[in-house]
């Protein structure tokens, strides 16, 4: 239960200063932003997914974390720290061809290591974690 109360409360605030960013007056409706919320979105969605899943195993009387969970959460995590290094080398070769605002792309590429995270982790759910 100690671990399942930080992801809901981070998901809460995440989802507060989201909307208070796009309720701010000078908020303007570019592509790249609307984009940004709604990955921010599908983030928030699967934090409160995982925290619905220990909170269920909670509840059976089982561990929030066995270890094939365990294990996956740190697999997908190695895996999309390497991913993470070439993406923001991708997003260091778009900025010298584009006019792209700092500000933009340093939150892109913030939400673009969260994206790929979330994406190893449904991989190894599905695929499985290999013994080694």
């Amino acid at each position: 239960m100690k671990k399942i109360i930080p992801v809901l409360v981070v998901s809460v605030l995440v989802l507060g200063t989201t909307l208070l960013w796009m309720t701010n007056p000078g908020f303007s409706m570019p592509v790249a932003e609307i984009v940004q919320f709604v990955v921010i979105i599908v983030i928030v969605g699967f934090a409160v997914y995982l925290a619905i899943n220990r909170f269920r195993s909670v509840r059976r009387g089982e561990p929030a974390e066995d270890e094939l969970s365990k294990k996956i959460l740190q697999k997908a995590s190695s895996f999309s720290y390497y991913a993470s290094l070439y993406l923001w080398i991708v997003m260091i070769f778009v900025n010298d061809r584009t006019k792209m605002d700092s500000e933009v792309l340093i939150g892109t590429g913030i939400l673009g290591m969260a994206v790929i995270w979330v994406g190893f982790v449904i991989f190894f759910k599905v695929r499985g974690v290999k013994n080694e």
